[in-house]
């Protein structure tokens, strides 16, 4: 039988379509991989030093007084030997960790999502006929729903095989892949839409047609409830239609074309490990309240000993006035026990009161310690702090954590605003208390370590005075280490608020310091004898920044770093380590 000629066939969209789907999942897949591969490296590192999959399994109790030991003991480090590659990755890090002005993610994102939407825009136009068949981009729509529940789950074999790259780092392709469903949706429905209306066939009533303008109306309240003021003000509501109107989409989606189901078992083993893994590592412990004047509160969970690394943050539950069921992210202020230099063996949390919940819990701590303190005839001490009131909390976590491990940098530069100093002093506590009090038995080769934080009042100190004035005392006892604390005001209203913390200076700003000048004299620190001044700069240990709080602050010390990653100068110092930490939604 004489085979008709391909320029003469018919165009089958039901046999073409669905391989252009797998060539784009192939193409995003493939890209998945060489990151997971090219993260490999800081993987075995992290392994090594047992810094790594530690938190797979979640919070633990440790029911027997044990001392911390690396899973291997490791000298110094070696990079020199391969300093120029070194210095290239570190470079291009920071070079791709720019931020453009008006944008909310950094260069190295937009390459990122530009090739996303290039590989997408190419699988649905090349070779296919939309003015007359729009499937193409239908099959390309239902194609990106495994990329967008993979990078929703905050329990992924992504997160877990590169530290530091929690799903909060990765949200965004979530969010931009949701984008590319709702475009690629929108050329298809449009498209057939359009050619109805030329052929005067009905839109509604047909199984078809009414399925699929049910999928996409659900698809546009998604979208519409995910912009950034509603998820910031709405958070809840935005979470519950989101979890619904997924549901729906998909019941309606299925309905219209069978072609949808083998793409939905993969977002639903995604979702399926993420809730695993959440049960695994969901704990109900005892916790304590503390309100730290009129803004903060601290959370300190009893019976938490390890299972967590510095800059790592829980999703917390306060079972308090009714609203058990809302869950909210913290950043841990501590080190786990084995190694932090705080007193307490509990794990400690804090939370401003600037949201409806937060000032909820804030307002239920002062309202309690009040009544206790009424109830035992007691009187709230000289700095305003009440007495702890006990509560039942939800922990699920950790999650998250820092890209950068300090202990291979001999400066450090902790930089932070506002609450912001959540993150800061947790890794502080870890550096200094693996520094000093484990004795650098991982091989640390930090020296020196710049702690500045950035705040509006003096008031705003006594967040986290005892647990700075732990650390700084450390320190202050030990000759291994220097430590310098900074703390910008930027409003002048009550200067006797400063507690006398070892080594710390408090100074009046009128607006944030200029990062730029903190990490010159970081790097070369103004002293008369030049020999001393090149003891920095000449002993190639390089530089280990980070940053955390508002998006200004993050934009400006990325900038910052990466400008100064392109001089020269830099290599003499052995290049400059980034992670920052943004609170946004």
């Amino acid at each position: 039988m004489a085979q008709i000629p391909a320029s003469l066939q018919q165009y089958d969209s039901y046999v073409t379509d669905p391989q252009w789907a797998r060539k784009f999942t192939i193409a995003w897949t493939s890209v998945v991989a060489a990151g997971v591969i090219a993260s490999l490296p800081h993987l075995y590192r992290s392994v090594r030093q047992g810094r790594a999959l530690t938190h797979m399994f979640g919070v633990t109790e440790s029911w027997e007084t044990r001392e911390y030991v690396p899973v291997e003991e490791r000298q110094p480090s070696k990079r020199a030997k391969s300093r120029k590659f070194w210095m290239a990755i570190m470079r291009a890090r920071a070079i791709f960790a720019w931020t453009l002005p008006g944008f909310d993610i950094s260069v190295g994102q937009i390459l990122l999502i530009a090739g996303y939407f290039a590989t997408l825009v190419c699988c649905i136009l090349l070779g296919s006929e939309l003015s007359v068949n729009s499937n193409r981009a239908g099959f390309l729509g239902v194609a990106q729903l495994p990329v967008i529940f993979l990078f929703a789950s905050k329990n992924s074999i992504i997160s877990f095989l590169s530290p530091g790259h929690g799903y909060e780092k990765l949200n965004f392709v979530h969010r931009w892949a949701g984008r590319g469903l709702f475009l690629a949706i929108a050329i298809h429905g449009s498209i057939w839409i359009t050619i109805d209306l030329r052929y005067n066939l009905p839109i509604i009533g047909q199984q078809k047609e009414t399925s699929g303008i049910s999928a996409f109306g659900v698809l546009c309240i998604i979208v519409l409830t995910s912009i950034l003021p509603v998820r910031r003000w709405f958070y809840q509501g935005f979470f519950f239609v989101h979890t619904l109107g997924y549901a729906a989409f998909f019941v309606a989606a299925c309905v219209h074309t069978p072609y949808v189901v083998p793409w939905i078992f993969p977002c639903l083993a995604f979702y399926g490990l993420d809730l695993l893994f959440k049960m695994i590592r969901s704990r109900v412990k005892d916790a304590v309240l503390v309100p730290v004047g009129n803004q903060m509160t601290l959370i300190n969970v009893h019976d938490c000993d390890q299972g967590w690394q510095a800059g790592q943050h829980v999703r917390l539950r306060i079972f308090f006035d009714g609203r058990m069921f809302e869950s909210h992210p913290l950043t841990i202020l501590n080190a786990p026990a084995p190694v932090s230099n705080i007193s307490s063996r509990t794990l400690d949390l804090g939370s401003r009161a600037v949201g409806d919940w937060s000032r909820a819990l804030h307002a239920y701590a002062q309202r309690e310690g009040d009544l206790i303190l009424a109830a035992t005839d007691k009187e709230k001490s000289q700095d305003g702090q009440t007495i702890g009131i006990p509560v039942q909390v939800m922990i699920d976590g950790p999650y998250g954590g820092c890209s950068i491990d300090l202990g291979e940098y001999e400066s450090v530069l902790l930089f932070s605003g506002g609450s912001g100093v959540t993150f800061t002093l947790g890794m502080l506590d870890d550096i200094v208390g693996r520094v000093v009090k484990l004795g650098r038995r991982g091989g640390e080769r930090t020296k020196r370590i710049e702690f500045a934080w950035c705040i509006r009042s003096f008031g705003h100190i006594q967040w986290v005075a005892p647990m700075l004035m732990d650390i700084a005392t450390v320190v202050a006892e030990s000759s291994s280490l220097d430590l310098h604390i900074t703390i910008f005001v930027t409003c002048l209203c009550d200067p006797d608020a400063v507690p006398p913390i070892p080594n710390c200076d408090v100074t009046l700003e009128s607006e944030r310091p200029s990062v730029r000048q903190l990490i010159n004299d970081l790097i070369a620190p103004p002293v008369d004898d030049a020999a001393d001044q090149l003891r920095w700069v000449g002993l190639g240990g390089g530089l280990g920044i980070c940053a955390s709080g508002p998006r200004g602050l993050t934009r400006e010390v990325s900038n910052v770093v990466a400008k100064l990653s392109l001089s020269t100068s830099v290599d003499e110092i052995g290049g400059i380590a980034l992670h920052t930490e943004t609170f946004v939604l």
